[in-house]
């Protein structure tokens, strides 16, 4: 069994509590009960968990992200959800399908921005390989300000395969590329869509890009020649949602 997972930071506790998360304990720093901390503090009362006031160094000790904002909770490992868990979401909703697929996002960091945007813009679930992709950390929950509680996220052993299997059920899917044939104001992203965002040096892999229908850049005016991850997703996630709102 795994051992418990932290979760660090004002924001993240508090979503976790008003996510249902289980949660076994909660540590906060001494002399330091204030603002959203009294409203863990009380949540937590009213749900019977734990909480333990302790010496700000304790939690030094204990945080993988340097930010725990004086506020570290101790929960079981997150949970992953299957594919088909993400279509049924979309199908309950009566929605066409929306997801995004890294292929090989490495920083942690960026994985977390993606999710807070993935949640704010209505993605149904992000898919991300069970090998050489970063996965969900303290540091992921931290930058995703809670929205890791909210976005369902699937571990895949073969993302080649699964987005096969999602093309069998008609999504279409966009690659996000430098190189792509068209720029994303031209690119229709109506309908079922996967958003395919690749690896922050080396761009979507090979066998990845074949299977994408479609591979679009986003137009760059200024000196730099490319936009972070996690950037690159969210204006692409962004277009979809305009798409859907018109």
């Amino acid at each position: 069994m795994e051992d418990n997972f932290r979760i660090e930071g004002r924001n993240p506790v508090l979503e976790a509590l008003k996510s249902g998360k289980n949660i076994d304990k909660i540590y906060l720093s001494k002399g330091d009960i204030q603002g959203s901390v009294i409203k863990i503090k009380a949540i937590a009362k009213e749900k019977r968990i734990p909480v333990v006031e302790v010496e700000r160094k304790k939690l030094d000790d204990m945080s993988e992200t340097k930010s725990h904002q004086g506020v570290i909770a101790l929960a079981p490992p997150v949970d992953y959800v299957s594919v088909n868990d993400i279509v049924k979401i979309a199908e309950n909703k009566n929605e066409p399908l929306f997801v995004v697929v890294l292929d090989e996002i490495e920083d942690p960091h960026n994985l977390g921005s993606i999710l807070r945007t993935a949640n704010a813009s209505g993605v149904h679930g992000v898919i991300i390989s069970k090998h050489r992709s970063a996965h969900i950390t303290p540091t992921v929950m931290k930058t995703s300000a809670g929205a890791c509680f909210y976005t369902p996220v699937a571990k895949v052993t073969n993302i080649v395969r699964t987005m096969q299997e999602l093309k069998e059920k008609g999504v279409w899917f966009t690659g996000a590329d430098m190189n792509g044939d068209k720029d994303i104001f031209d690119a229709d992203l109506s309908g079922a869509v996967g958003i395919v965002i690749g690896n922050e040096g080396k761009g979507i892999s090979r066998l990845v890009k074949e299977e994408c229908d479609f591979l679009v850049n986003i137009p760059m005016v200024g000196k730099i020649e490319s936009l972070n991850a996690s950037v690159s997703a969210g204006i692409f996630m962004y277009q979809v949602l305009k798409h859907r709102i018109k």
